[in-house]
Order: structure tokens, then C-alpha cells, then sequence
């Protein structure tokens, strides 16, 4: 596909956040993005005013598409589960999870993400800075495991710090291929212990410190 044909689907999985959706959503809704994309927000069963935000966005935005993972009595629900959903729900070959607690910079960050992205990466890790967005390409979905077993067991607290936070992997959102994304679902799913867990950091830290295995490039904001 040629890449000025490439068309997104962002995924979001959201429980009980109608604050961030009131604030954060609309950033990725107003994006300048002339391919076309969709925003997709699987909603974990909320008890909040959740469903109400996403039915009066829907209303103002036709590519905003909305889902739901029922909640089951004496089953736990999952990320992966969640993200199945909106994998299997989204239209487009590649793929974007993103947060609903952060909002892009600007409006031209999927414009910006499509001119600079690795087509031969599997999978992209993106972070949002107050400048503009970094970009770190993996040319298989393996080589991301530390990277995304690390952000799904840190801290609320360890989330908000943003101080260096690439050089830590505490990245904002996951650019893949559709193809691909069932593959790094089993990750979300990994429980490694307090050892485990502080190796991951130190690796993932001295990776992005110093190797180039992994290259991370910097977009500024227009």
C-alpha cells in the first residue's frame, strides 16, 4: 500500500474515564488527516458517565466507533480481551492503541506518524512529549516484549512521570499491523514478579540509553 494511502484505526480500551474522554478524545477526533481514519473505544463495562460521552461524540463524529466488553459474573475482564474486541472491530490494515489519558500534541500527529514510520517495523512505539512525538521501530513483534510487559505492570504513579520516560519505554501508544496485533495480546497477559519487573526496567532503560538497536527519531511541533 502506498503510504499515502494508509488509513488508521485508533484503539482505545477505556473503564470509567469520562473525564479523559471529555478532555483527550476530541484531539484524536479533530485529527488533519486527508487518507481518512477511525477512532474505535471498547468500553470495559463503565459505571461512571461513560457510555453518555461516547453517544454524544458519536453524534459529531461519524468515524468514531464504539464497542463494549460485557461483564461476565465470577470472570475477571481483561486488556486482552479488550483489545481483541477492538482489533476485530477496526476497518483498516494498521492499527494505532492509544490512551485515552493522553491527547496528542496537535492535530497533524497521524500525519506525522504516516511521513515517518518504519514500513518494515512490525510494531512502532510512539511517545508524546510536549514538543512533538518520538518514534522507536521494532522489526518484530518479540523484540517489543520487554517494552510491553513493562507498561502494563507499572505503577499509576510511575504512568504520570514523564521526565525521560522513553528512556524508561513508559511509551504512549502502539503503532502495528493488523496482522500482527493478535500477536502481542499474550504479552498484556504476563504477571513477572518484583525481580522480573526491575530487570525489565534496567533493560529497557540501557537499550534506549545507549543502543542502537532500536532507533528512536524526533518529530517536532509545527
Amino acid at each position: 500500500m502506498n503510504k499515502n494511502e494508509r488509513r488508521f484505526s485508533v484503539i482505545m480500551t477505556v473503564y470509567d474515564q469520562a473525564y479523559e474522554l471529555q478532555e483527550n478524545l476530541t484531539a484524536y477526533l479533530m485529527q488533519q488527516y486527508q487518507p481518512g481514519y477511525e477512532v474505535v473505544v471498547v468500553d470495559e463495562s463503565s459505571t461512571d458517565e461513560t457510555p453518555d460521552i461516547l453517544k454524544l461524540l458519536k453524534k459529531d463524529h461519524p468515524h468514531l466507533y464504539t464497542t463494549f466488553l460485557p461483564k461476565i459474573e465470577g470472570y475477571a475482564m481483561s486488556k486482552k480481551q479488550a483489545y481483541n474486541i477492538g482489533i476485530k472491530a477496526a476497518k483498516n490494515d494498521w492499527l494505532i492503541f492509544a490512551n485515552a489519558s493522553h491527547a496528542p500534541v496537535n492535530a497533524d500527529i497521524l500525519q506525522a506518524i504516516n511521513d515517518s514510520m518504519d514500513d518494515t517495523a512490525d510494531l512502532t512505539l510512539g511517545y508524546l512529549t510536549k514538543k512533538g512525538i518520538k518514534l522507536q521501530a521494532f522489526y518484530d513483534v518479540d523484540e517489543a516484549k520487554d517494552h510491553i510487559t513493562r507498561i502494563e505492570r507499572r505503577l499509576k504513579k510511575v504512568r504520570t512521570r514523564k521526565r525521560y520516560h522513553y528512556r524508561w519505554g513508559r511509551y504512549d501508544f502502539i503503532i502495528i499491523k493488523k496482522s500482527a496485533a493478535i500477536d502481542i495480546l499474550k504479552f498484556f497477559e504476563l504477571k513477572p514478579s518484583f525481580v522480573e519487573r526491575q530487570a525489565l526496567r534496567w533493560r529497557i532503560f540501557w537499550k534506549n540509553q545507549f543502543s542502537r538497536y532500536e532507533y528512536i527519531t524526533y518529530l517536532p511541533q509545527k
